[in-house]
């Protein structure tokens, strides 16, 4: 196995990240090799449960199982999405520990309906982090004008947070202030737990090449075509 992710850590300090997650790379075993490899943590979101669900028969006894005994839709796609999650935490939790805390984390993102409802995403990560109870789990949030003071809040209570859909430096500098300020609010309130609060910024840096590509071939120059 190639050792390229394990040298981006250990020549340049990065730590890639995993962006997908369905049941048969835990139940395999591939989620453990994909670690062993050199990745250092894992994202997922909604999407990528979709087609984790709807791809596989991997969830058909469990799904089944929770509609017989009448749980929500909702509540059934939470199960099924937790129980994922659960078990991806566990495969990153040694590397949690050994990294003192710096890698091995695990996102989960809240309801993505509640994105423009601020007052909304802050229960709602809440409660996902008191649901999953890991040291390890980072609470998805993302960053739009509602949700930036959720993500201050959040910090401020000392919760692990992945602030996502950022696409601008100007949203980029919103949600550090609101990291800054949710920090300050920690230190005063729990100073032990500064130390152990971790939150990273993610942007959706495909999205941008998929805009840059189709105004480089809208130009139609060579120049653009060979970028």
């Amino acid at each position: 196995m190639s050792d390229r992710l394990s040298r981006l850590f250990t020549e340049y300090g990065q730590s890639p990240w995993l962006d997908n997650l369905k049941r048969s790379y835990i139940t395999s075993g591939e989620l453990d090799r994909v670690r062993a490899s050199g990745i250092r943590g894992l994202t997922s979101n909604p999407t990528i449960f979709q087609k984790a669900i709807q791809g596989s028969d991997e969830y058909t006894e469990q799904f089944k199982a929770l509609i017989s005994s009448h749980t929500s839709t909702i509540e059934s796609y939470w199960a099924l999405v937790l129980q994922d999650i659960h078990g991806a935490l566990d495969v990153f939790a040694p590397l949690y520990e050994s990294s003192g805390g710096l890698d091995g984390f695990v996102s989960v993102e809240v309801d993505p309906n509640l994105a423009h409802q601020g007052d909304l995403t802050l229960i709602a990560a809440r409660q996902l982090d008191e649901r999953v109870n890991r040291d390890n789990v980072m609470i998805k949030i993302p960053a739009t004008v509602e949700g930036i003071p959720a993500i201050r809040a959040m910090i401020s209570e000392g919760r692990n947070v992945n602030v996502t859909l950022i696409f601008s430096l100007e949203r980029y500098q919103q949600v550090m202030d609101a990291y800054i300020q949710g920090l300050e609010l920690l230190a005063t309130s729990a100073p032990q737990k500064v130390s152990s609060v971790a939150s990273v910024a993610s942007f959706f840096i495909s999205r941008v090449d998929t805009d840059i590509d189709r105004l480089l071939e809208s130009n139609g120059s060579d120049a653009a075509i060979a970028l």
